[in-house]
C-alpha cells in the first residue's frame, strides 16, 4: 500500500512524519537565530551570551574572509545585516504597549 501526503509519496515512517507534520530542516550555513534572536522572549543573561557568541562567530568569519575565503566573506556580510533586524515579536509587543496609552473613550 502506498501513502501520499499531498502529491508526495512517503516511503518510510520518518518521511511520513516529516511530510505530515512539516518538520522544517533549515539549510546548512549560518544559524540565523544566533544573530537575530529566538522567536520567543529571552532573558537578559541569555541575550548577552547569544550576542557574545555572535560577535565571536562574526569575527571568525571576517578573519576567514581576509584569508581568502569568499563564502565566509558573504556569510559575514549577511550575519552583520541580520544583527540589524528587529524580530516581529519584539516590535509587535512595543506597538501593543504604546497603543494602550491615553484616555479611554
Amino acid at each position: 500500500m502506498r501513502t501520499f501526503i499531498g502529491d508526495q509519496e512517503a516511503v518510510s515512517a520518518s518521511e511520513f512524519e516529516e511530510l505530515a507534520f512539516g518538520f522544517d530542516e533549515g539549510p546548512v550555513g549560518l544559524d540565523r537565530e544566533l544573530f537575530v534572536g529566538p522567536p520567543h522572549p529571552e532573558s537578559a543573561k541569555d541575550r548577552q551570551a547569544r550576542l557574545a557568541v555572535a560577535r565571536e562567530v562574526l569575527r571568525d568569519l571576517r578573519e576567514a574572509a581576509a584569508a581568502g575565503d569568499e563564502i565566509a566573506g558573504w556569510d559575514a556580510l549577511y550575519a552583520k545585516e541580520l544583527t540589524k533586524t528587529v524580530p516581529l515579536l519584539r516590535s509587535a509587543a512595543r506597538t501593543r504597549r504604546s497603543s494602550r496609552k491615553g484616555a479611554a473613550a
